[in-house]
């Protein structure tokens, strides 16, 4: 029975005088139970928490190691795709470029093609009105010739139809015609 309780209860005072203190036997059973948990920690539990630890440290290096690659992989991975998108504007714009001089080169090809048509519609225009104005001259002096004719030959009184009287007159006639500055004779 510990001192204390001997004391609350009257019993008689054991040897020893400071209840605080453990019995010289309880403190060599105590120091020998801490040396043995002393031994036990030093030899079986630090080894595997320092073990663990090294783990653990290992893990977090590789993973910082793997992380800093993945990071430089990234970043050449950005550097590679800004230069191919940097290359894909400069082809784009090369490719609007050459689109845009071929679309010039067709437009001035079609320019003269347009114009060599026009050209050649203009000149086969002027052939044909070259070509009706000269049957249109001749259907007029015909006509003119026919008309003057019958205007002579009421004039003078006599036939005139013959062709060879008539084709003299109607030359004399349209020669006076064209040499008088109004068009017409006067006499």
């Amino acid at each position: 029975m510990p001192a204390w309780v001997m004391a609350a209860t009257g019993e008689e005072e054991s040897t020893w005088a400071y209840p605080i203190l453990p019995h010289p036997g309880e403190l060599i059973a105590g120091l020998v139970f801490l040396a043995l948990l002393y031994l036990l920690v030093a030899k079986v539990v630090v080894p595997r928490l320092e073990k663990a630890f090294e783990e653990r440290r290992e893990a977090i290096q590789g993973g910082v190691e793997k992380a800093e690659r993945a990071q430089a992989e990234a970043n050449a991975a950005l550097q590679e795709y800004k230069a191919q998108l940097a290359d894909a504007r400069g082809e784009a714009n090369r490719i609007r470029e050459e689109a845009r001089q071929q679309g010039a080169a067709i437009v001035a090809e079609m320019r003269e093609q347009a114009q060599a048509e026009a050209e050649r519609i203009t000149t086969s225009a002027r052939a044909t009105i070259e070509a009706e104005r000269a049957q249109a001259s001749a259907q007029l002096r015909a006509e003119v010739g026919r008309l003057a004719t019958d205007l002579a030959s009421r004039i003078v009184g006599e036939s005139l139809q013959e062709p060879a009287r008539q084709s003299g007159v109607v030359d004399r006639f349209l020669a006076e015609l064209e040499s008088s500055p109004q068009g017409v004779t006067t006499r």
